[in-house]
């Protein structure tokens, strides 16, 4: 009688560890199925598509800085990414989509996106990507009136890397507020030093 109610002992207790173990394992196997699948949405989306999937109707940059900053990120996917050219075409379109009507009125479509490709073409040819940038902070925008419009402007610092070699060029960056209330580039410069003028790039 003894040994048969040990022997139901060690039963259920084996039951027990099974049950444990098994849910363990349900459970492990699980969080590892959901972490691989946010790999594999995180892996799906390049820089490039990132950028191009903002929508500015919709998610236009609130102030100036912003503006600039998306501005880097389709500079970043331009000479940083390997794209195809139908991804360069939609990159370029989407940056005119943050220009100033007088900027985007100096090239037809047509022109602006053949010097871009050459352009791009120009930083690969010399092994040459932009790894950072630092736009100046929300403070040392400068905003004025002039001509019946609002303006802004503001720095950027890029830094670029060349081969082996590591530099920083600052660009200025001309910014005016269009009917809607939104700040489109007028205009950008690479500065020299004591340099203070701007024209449109």
């Amino acid at each position: 009688m003894k040994k048969a109610s040990r022997l139901k002992g060690v039963f259920v207790l084996l039951f027990m560890i099974f049950l444990i173990v098994g849910y363990y394992y349900y459970l492990s196997n699980r969080g590892a199925s959901r972490t691989e699948e946010n790999d594999v949405e995180g892996e799906v989306l390049t820089a490039t598509q990132q950028v191009l999937l903002r929508d500015l109707n919709t998610n236009y940059p609130p102030t100036p800085r912003e503006v600039v900053k998306y501005f880097s990120e389709i500079s970043q996917c331009y000479y940083n990414e390997d794209n195809s050219d139908e991804d360069l075409i939609a990159l370029g379109r989407k940056a005119r989509e943050i220009y100033d009507d007088a900027l985007v009125a100096n090239q037809t479509e047509e022109a602006y996106l053949t010097a871009l490709k050459a352009d791009v073409q120009t930083y690969k040819d010399n092994n040459r990507i932009i790894i950072g940038y630092t736009p100046s902070s929300s403070v040392d925008v400068e905003t004025f009136s002039e001509d019946g419009y609002e303006w802004a402007r503001l720095y950027c610092e890029y830094s670029i890397r060349q081969s082996e070699l590591l530099y920083n060029t600052n660009v200025v960056f001309v910014l005016r507020k269009d009917e809607a209330g939104h700040y489109k580039i007028f205009g950008w410069r690479k500065m020299d030093k004591n340099d203070t003028s701007t024209e449109n790039s």
